[in-house]
């Protein structure tokens, strides 16, 4: 039996750049003396190609520095499925949307660039209606470019990870997928409510 199971893949390359612009906050993953290293970021897509910054501190941007191979996790809506979403018999199972990406990361040390990088990033996350507009002139950008680095990641490998229980009959898969927007509308206000 192949795994991932074929149906839960995605290989449209249009349905991951969307879970990219709609979730854009990312896992990056490195590895260095056999020691993982994970940082939480958001990055941008133009073209074949993400586009970020990151602490000079963080442990991670020493590695910017030599072309190395990462991974690159988005993550998309999820949720537990319970068998009562079901119209027939079924066992619990989670559904979920991520992107796997891996690709090859190269430093990008020109303060201009870094600089129309956190412009361009701006813009984006503040959409179509921006409340805020980066600036820049911005006072603060140029002490800001002197504690990151910026960087680009080619990407060299798609892999989209589609799993709504595609397996199912139509009215079930359906039924599965009202549940993930219910549950995931639902629950962010519980969680917040519980932690503050």
């Amino acid at each position: 039996m192949q795994y991932p199971p074929p149906h839960h893949q995605d290989n449209d390359k249009e349905h991951m750049i969307e879970v990219i612009k709609t979730y854009p906050l990312a896992t990056l993953i490195s590895v260095a003396n056999n020691k993982p290293l994970i940082t939480h970021l958001p990055l941008i897509i133009k073209e074949d190609k993400l586009i970020g910054h990151i602490d000079i501190y963080n442990p991670q941007t020493e590695l910017l520095k030599n072309n190395i191979e990462v991974a690159v996790l988005f993550h998309g809506p999820q949720c537990y499925i319970s068998p009562s979403v079901y119209s027939t018999t079924q066992l619990p199972t989670w559904n979920y949307i991520k992107v796997h990406l891996n690709g090859t990361v190269k430093a990008i040390n020109d303060h201009q660039t870094i600089k129309d990088s956190i412009i361009r990033m701006t813009e984006f996350l503040e959409g179509n209606e921006p409340k805020y507009i980066l600036h820049p002139d911005n006072p603060r950008m140029e002490k800001f470019v002197n504690y990151i680095v910026g960087f680009e990641i080619k990407i060299t490998k798609w892999e989209g990870k589609f799993k709504l229980s595609q397996d199912k009959k139509s009215s079930d898969m359906k039924a599965a997928r009202e549940h993930l927007i219910k549950v995931n509308q639902a629950s962010i206000r519980q969680f917040l409510d519980n932690i503050f």
